[in-house]
């Protein structure tokens, strides 16, 4: 395995290391040839317990449901928001917050707080078979309105902000008002996970394989990978999907596209495993996910998110879509990306109208440019 470190502090925002949201990876698997997603271990887990737990299974339910910590994003945003998708159609957004709350400084020190370094909005249509995964660069310059602070007070609007500033200053609701303010799409729920429950759910699912076409070599991250087939626990994971210098152009685009395929990979994984086939490797993941996990309100429950799940069981990987906000470099700033405003127009409207992301909205993108080292699960 890859030698690591801590992720170095950077002075510039825009050098903070970002974890990717595993949402989609919970969100999108069916049962066709033990298909399931990391949320399915969740409720799979759960229906696990309950099946051979006798008289402990309501203490572990309310245990599991005690897991998962909630936010009222519909109380803090009002009714001043984009319509409600039609027919059963909806979206998630799925965030990856660089949280070092209760790490002791094993990812960096100097980050005051939390900001969303990665942020994917989840389409899934009426029908639910199908989705598209819109990953929105943290980068990018963005018009973030005025938002309510969780400890009270306001966060004022501004003209150009870097899009994860709305996390670090008015928290999950302050995002998602700045994504439905950039997409006019609303919001049905949110999903997020911090580094700390990023690895230890890895660990907890016993790591994940990838292969790369070319060696990775970030000192910052402090991975180091040869080409070729590697099992990677939750630190060597983690230091993947927070890579950014030794990937492409060292921009968070091509980070993106690592944790794109990561998600994939994931994916695979997760269809080796059979979370009824031991009921306590189950629960130990289960408990672990729903430990791992922040939602909206409306979603922060072990039985929401069952509920959820068995709604979504449809959807197979080959059915999802993954794409990434179009975007150009800022002219003022290298490290900034500005949205291609009518190409990042075509694909919300496609998703306003629940069609299929058109391959043509993303063809002048610089984040479609930069190939991900990491080829496959395997």
């Amino acid at each position: 395995m890859p030698h690591e470190s801590g992720y170095e502090h950077q002075a510039h925002p825009a050098d903070q290391p970002a974890v990717p949201a595993y949402g989609p990876a919970r969100l999108r698997r069916s049962r066709h040839r033990r298909r399931k997603s990391a949320l399915r271990w969740v409720a799979w887990g759960t229906l696990g317990v309950a099946l051979v737990g006798g008289g402990g299974v309501a203490y572990a339910w309310q245990h599991l449901n005690g897991n998962i910590k909630g936010t009222d994003v519909d109380a803090a945003l009002g009714d001043n928001r984009p319509s409600e998708q039609r027919g059963g159609a909806m979206n998630i957004l799925l965030l990856g917050s660089d949280s070092r709350a209760g790490t002791h400084g094993q990812y960096g020190s100097g980050v005051l707080g939390a900001r969303a370094d990665t942020a994917m909005v989840l389409h899934v249509d009426k029908g639910h078979h199908k989705a598209s995964v819109v990953s929105i660069p943290r980068d990018t310059m963005v018009e973030r309105p005025s938002c309510d602070k969780p400890s009270g007070g306001t966060v004022p609007a501004a003209h150009e902000a870097m899009f994860n500033s709305s996390y670090s200053l008015g928290g999950p609701a302050c995002t998602v008002k700045t994504v439905e303010n950039m997409t006019d799409l609303r919001m049905d729920h949110y999903l997020e996970v911090d580094f700390k429950g990023f690895q230890k759910l890895i660990d907890e699912l016993g790591g994940v394989d990838i292969t790369t076409s070319s060696a990775i070599r970030d000192h910052n991250s402090g991975l180091s990978l040869d080409a070729g087939k590697h099992r990677l626990k939750g630190k060597d994971a983690l230091a993947l999907v927070r890579t950014r210098h030794g990937v492409g152009d060292g921009s968070d685009l091509g980070r993106i596209q690592l944790q794109q395929a990561f998600i994939k990979a994931l994916i695979h994984r997760a269809d080796t495993v059979d979370p009824l086939g031991s009921p306590a490797k189950s629960y130990a993941l289960a408990d672990t996910a729903t430990k791992s996990i922040s939602a909206d309100s409306d979603l922060a429950s072990a039985d929401k998110l069952l509920g959820l799940a068995k709604e979504l069981k449809g959807i197979s990987p080959d059915r999802t879509h993954m794409v990434t906000m179009p975007v150009t470099y800022d002219p003022q700033d290298a490290g900034r990306v500005l949205p291609l405003d009518k190409a990042s127009q075509r694909v919300w409207t496609a998703l306003r109208h629940d069609r299929p992301v058109p391959k043509s909205a993303t063809h002048d993108s610089v984040g479609d440019r930069t190939d991900s080292p990491v080829v496959s699960g395997t």
